[in-house]
């Protein structure tokens, strides 16, 4: 069978400058696979343009994106439409942001089977308010008629996700769906995707950069620094056993209760990519950079099964984790 989602060497650029540069990952039915790097690494650019969400002034520059085994890169707004919802769908970053403050919540939800289903009111407030319930608000009846703002961060957050799971989607990107909640809710949250996708075998994207989140939430993880992504594996190998010393720099820098080392930083600035990057764009902030970094950027190479690293010197990063 073919995975849910295939990205073959995707690539984004904003007036020239390509911030997404080369990606390339897969998604399996039922499976989690989370994507971590700084802000800035290109992590959400990345997953907009998954659903053809591609930001004002950006383009796709190339590369391929196959949702069950159809290339949707080229696709018409009009066809995306009918995409959306219907088989990949998006939880976004800030639901304040993303949902209509002027429009009910039950109104919001609603119009995904009124748009999509051509249910009538009566139906899709019903609909509506068993989402509400399903993913755990309460007095979900009552509560349909209710605007955005009176609800709290992990409500809103939940109105999110039922909106994104109205129409059964086979994939869901979650973008940074904890940001800003409090580590209670984002248990609640990440329990809620968790029952949510063993009950539908949905398979999901989580954009990160909370290593925790990853660590509870995801099956595999691809590491992205700089539009790139520069290693992969499951987060067993990837956490315990680095094979990219950014990756390394990242596990060094997560506070720990097991033992009182100070934290680490990873020195200097991620490259301006509108300017040309010669060699490993983490070359000027890696300890182990050596002559060949600096002049060639090393193409993801094969560690072993579903495990990848962009560094000539995988091995020996490895060895010191």
């Amino acid at each position: 069978m073919s995975p849910l989602l295939e990205v073959e060497d995707l690539s984004v650029e904003f007036g020239g400058t390509r911030v997404v540069r080369g990606v390339s990952f897969q998604v399996e039915e039922g499976e989690t696979l989370a994507v971590v790097g700084e802000s800035g690494s290109g992590k959400s650019v990345t997953a907009q343009s998954l659903l053809g969400l591609v930001p004002h002034g950006a383009r796709l520059a190339g590369g391929r994106i196959r949702i069950e085994g159809q290339e949707v890169t080229g696709l018409t707004d009009e066809q995306w439409q009918k995409l959306r919802g219907e088989r990949i769908s998006m939880i976004f970053q800030d639901p304040l942001s993303a949902l209509n403050p002027s429009l009910t919540v039950g109104y919001q939800i609603g119009e995904m089977f009124r748009r999509h289903r051509g249910f009538g009111r009566k139906e899709a407030r019903s609909r509506s308010a068993e989402l509400m319930s399903l993913v755990g608000i309460p007095d979900a009846t009552r509560r349909l008629d209710e605007h955005p703002h009176r609800f709290s961060g992990g409500m809103r957050q939940r109105v999110m996700i039922a909106i994104a799971l109205a129409l059964d989607p086979r994939l869901l990107v979650a973008d940074e769906p904890t940001t800003a909640l409090d580590v209670t809710v984002q248990a609640q949250i990440l329990r809620l995707l968790r029952e949510r996708q063993r009950a539908e075998r949905l398979g999901m994207i989580l954009i990160s950069h909370d290593l925790g989140v990853v660590a509870r939430a995801a099956e595999r993880v691809a590491v992205m620094y700089a539009g790139r992504i520069v290693e992969t594996g499951t987060v067993p190998e990837v956490y315990e056993r680095p094979a990219h010393p950014y990756t390394r720099g990242l596990m060094r820098a997560v506070p720990s209760l097991r033992d009182d080392r100070p934290l680490e930083m990873i020195g200097g600035q991620p490259p301006d990519l509108s300017k040309p990057v010669t060699g490993c764009a983490f070359a000027a902030r890696c300890p182990l950079a050596r002559d060949v970094c600096r002049e060639s950027d090393p193409e993801p190479r094969q560690l072993g099964p579903g495990r990848t690293s962009a560094c000539n010197f995988a091995e020996e990063v490895i060895a010191h984790a």
